[in-house]
C-alpha cells in the first residue's frame, strides 16, 4: 500500500505541476491577485493533491480489481440480461457520482433556468447507463463495434440539426464529462474482465472502445431533453 501511495503521489504531482506553474507565473507576472487569494489557491492546491492521491490509489487498489472480477464472473451465470442489467446499474451509479458530471450539472443549473441540476445529472447518467448496457451486450453477442459506432455517431450528428441551439453545446459537453475518474475505470475494468473469459474475445478489441460509445448516450439524451422542452 505504501509503495502504491508513493507511486501515485509522484503521478499526481507530475500531472498538476504544469497547472500550478501556470497559475504562479500569471500571479507574479500579470494578474497580481491579493495575497489572501493566492494563499487560498495554494491551500486548495494541497487539497487537490491529497484528494487526487487518495482517489487514484483507491481506484487502482480496489475498484479496478473488483471490476475485472465482476466482469469475469458474469458469464458464469449464463444470462445476457444479467450482463446488461449490471452494466446499466454500474453506468448509472458511477455517472451520478462522477465529479466532472456534478460540476457540469451545477454550472448549467446556474446558467439555465428551464432545467434543474437533478434533471441534468440523471439524464446524463441514464444516457451512459443505456449505452454502456448495449456496449456490454455487444461484447457477449460479438457484433461489430465499427458498425455500431458508425450508426450511432451518424444518428447523433443528424439529431444535432433538430435540437435547440442552446442544448447542442451542452449535450456534447455532457458526453465528454462522463469519461472521468470513476466511470472510465469501472466500465473498462468490467469490460476487460468480461471479454477475458469469453471464447473468441480479445481484451483489446472488445474491452476497449465502449467508453467512446457510452459517451454518445448523454448527447442523445440531452438533445432529446432540449427537444421536449422547446
Amino acid at each position: 500500500m505504501l509503495l502504491l501511495l508513493k507511486e501515485k503521489l509522484f503521478e499526481v504531482l507530475r500531472a498538476v505541476a504544469p497547472l500550478f506553474a501556470v497559475v504562479c507565473l500569471l500571479q507574479f507576472a500579470l494578474v497580481g491577485a491579493s495575497t489572501a487569494a493566492f494563499v487560498d489557491f495554494l491551500i486548495g492546491a494541497v487539497f487537490i493533491v491529497a484528494g487526487m492521491l487518495l482517489l487514484f490509489t483507491g481506484v487502482d487498489y480496489g475498484v479496478l480489481p473488483m471490476g475485472r472480477y465482476i466482469g469475469a464472473a458474469l458469464p458464469e451465470k449464463g444470462s445476457i440480461m444479467l450482463v446488461v442489467a449490471v452494466a446499466f446499474a454500474f453506468g448509472f451509479a458511477t455517472t451520478v457520482a462522477e465529479p466532472d458530471v456534478l460540476v457540469l450539472a451545477n454550472q448549467v443549473n446556474r446558467a439555465m433556468d428551464q432545467i434543474s441540476r437533478q434533471t441534468i445529472l440523471y439524464a446524463i447518467a441514464l444516457g451512459v447507463a443505456v449505452f454502456a448496457a448495449v456496449a456490454m451486450a455487444r461484447i457477449v453477442l460479438g457484433f461489430s463495434l465499427r458498425v455500431l459506432l458508425t450508426v450511432t455517431y451518424g444518428a447523433m450528428l443528424l439529431m444535432s440539426f433538430f435540437a435547440p441551439g442552446q442544448f447542442i453545446p451542452l449535450a456534447y459537453d455532457a458526453g465528454s464529462v462522463t469519461t472521468g475518474v470513476l466511470t472510465a475505470p469501472v466500465i473498462i475494468s468490467i469490460a476487460i474482465g468480461l471479454s477475458s473469459v469469453l471464447a473468441g474475445r480479445s481484451a483489446i478489441s472488445d474491452g476497449f472502445g465502449l467508453l467512446g460509445f457510452a459517451s454518445v448516450g448523454p448527447i442523445f439524451v440531452m438533445m432529446a431533453v432540449g427537444i421536449l422542452l422547446r
